[in-house]
């Protein structure tokens, strides 16, 4: 299996909790019983599964709108977007759990023309106020239909970590890798108002494989 780069830290950590827990098991408490054993190696092991990285095959897409998450759509509604589009937009939320692949891909094709960190709080990630007051990063992409689509990294309760990897500039990929999110959190995409939906709340959606929305030039 595959492991994420963002996993080496992480992977550390949990091997020297690891060890520890097992020295002073059997060499102070004098016990290593399957009580003990059992769990510590299904949390040990969720700490690899959560850093995976599957293999898709990643297609070109030009008025699609791709899912940029692995987990569950939460949110369909009609939005006003102040940060960039200064406009009504559909926002569609899209929330991941600790056991989902947390890579975070382009929704679509363009070219990278905004990008900003926003330090904030650490609602857990299904509260509708996460998108605005929790840590979290904008960006958006000039997609090849001339349309301007924003994303945003939400930190959750439990994730503290936002990585993202592109700058201004930057081409993007629809379903490519631009960043992560470490254990828990949400991505929200906001759309121009006429824009095809394509996903239903309750979706389970794959990144970089389904498709949530269509745009036409």
């Amino acid at each position: 299996m595959k492991l994420h780069k963002e996993s080496k830290g992480t992977i550390i950590v949990a091997s020297v909790v690891f060890a520890i827990v097992a020295f002073v098991s059997t060499h102070y408490l004098k016990m290593w019983s399957l009580a003990i054993l059992i769990p510590l190696i299904m949390i040990y092991g969720l700490v690899f599964w959560f850093f995976r990285v599957p293999n898709r095959e990643i297609l070109d897409h030009k008025e699609n709108v791709i899912a940029p998450v692995d987990g569950k759509v939460v949110m369909i509604k009609e939005v006003q977007e102040d940060e960039f589009m200064k406009d009504k937009a559909i926002q569609v939320s899209i929330f991941m759990s600790p056991l989902n692949v947390h890579i975070c891909r382009f929704p679509v094709s363009g070219k990278v023309v905004y990008k900003k960190y926003h330090p904030g709080k650490y609602l857990v990630a299904w509260h509708e106020k996460s998108s605005t007051d929790n840590e979290r990063t904008t960006l958006a992409v000039e997609s090849l239909t001339n349309h301007k689509v924003v994303f945003r990294q939400i930190a959750g309760y439990v994730a503290r970590r936002i990585v993202f990897n592109c700058k201004e500039g930057d081409e993007a990929k629809a379903g490519h890798e631009f960043g992560f999110i470490k254990f828990g959190s949400r991505m929200d995409v906001f759309l121009p108002i006429d824009t095809e939906i394509v996903c239903k709340i309750g979706d389970k959606t794959k990144g970089g494989i389904d498709v949530i929305a269509r745009m036409k030039e």
